[in-house]
């Protein structure tokens, strides 16, 4: 009996795949966009066709426990992976899409194994060196398998460095939030005032800053919507 075929890209027909099986395909995915506080991180990975992982999907539709799970497998098994990210600073200076855009490039730049083509999750790709063609793909982490695993790495980086920040902010509660704008941690944040980890270009943090440091963040916020206008 013959080994049944894997697909890597489930959903991602064969007539619209931009790759031939000489192309080195990795995947990228990033994590932490919304919350209000701390790093946004992005994982890119090449996976291995001889040995595939069972199970890969969306991390957002995975329990914790499973993530935990692949995500040990997806390093020991794929042919190059890596996880980078952009701190709370970058994102309030150069704004939350343009500090996600600079984690998948940093995570791609990372790569011991140079891809020539990087599957993006989402509608918009990161600037990339020339050698390498970049593809965005809407709801990717369901259809490409490698960007289900840079899905999850990314995921699981940035809860562990939340419960990490929880260490230092315990008032916060970041272990259970991971920085979301849940009503546990808007109360916390009421309460508290934000610390410093939390994005201050973000409303509800901004909200509670003192008028002055709040003006001086609206306006680096408009400058830089300006600057991206003109």
């Amino acid at each position: 009996m013959s080994k049944k075929k894997f697909d890597f890209y489930p959903g991602l027909p064969a007539r619209n795949r931009p790759f031939t099986v000489e192309d080195v395909v990795c995947g990228v995915d990033e994590a932490g966009r919304g919350p209000l506080a701390g790093p946004v991180y992005a994982a890119a990975v090449i996976l291995d066709p001889r040995r595939p992982i069972e199970g890969l999907r969306d991390s957002k539709k995975l329990s914790e426990a499973r993530r935990d799970e692949l995500a040990p497998l997806i390093r020991e098994q794929a042919l190059a992976w890596a996880v980078a990210e952009c701190s709370h600073e970058e994102i309030d200076s150069i704004n939350i899409l343009q500090a996600t855009m600079l984690a998948m490039r940093r995570a791609v730049e990372a790569l011991h194994t140079a891809p020539t083509v990087a599957l993006i999750d989402g509608n918009r790709c990161p600037q990339l060196a020339a050698a390498i063609r970049a593809h965005a793909v809407v709801e990717g982490d369901d259809k490409v398998h490698a960007i289900s695993a840079a899905s999850i790495l990314a995921k699981t980086a940035r809860d562990a460095a939340l419960v990490a920040l929880h260490a230092a902010y315990p008032e916060y509660a970041f272990d259970r939030h991971k920085g979301y704008g849940t009503a546990l941690h808007l109360a916390r944040l009421r309460e508290h005032g934000p610390c410093p980890v939390h994005r201050r270009s973000f409303a509800p943090v901004r909200a509670l800053l003192p008028q002055p440091v709040r003006a001086t963040v609206a306006a680096a916020q408009a400058d830089l919507f300006q600057g991206a206008a003109a």
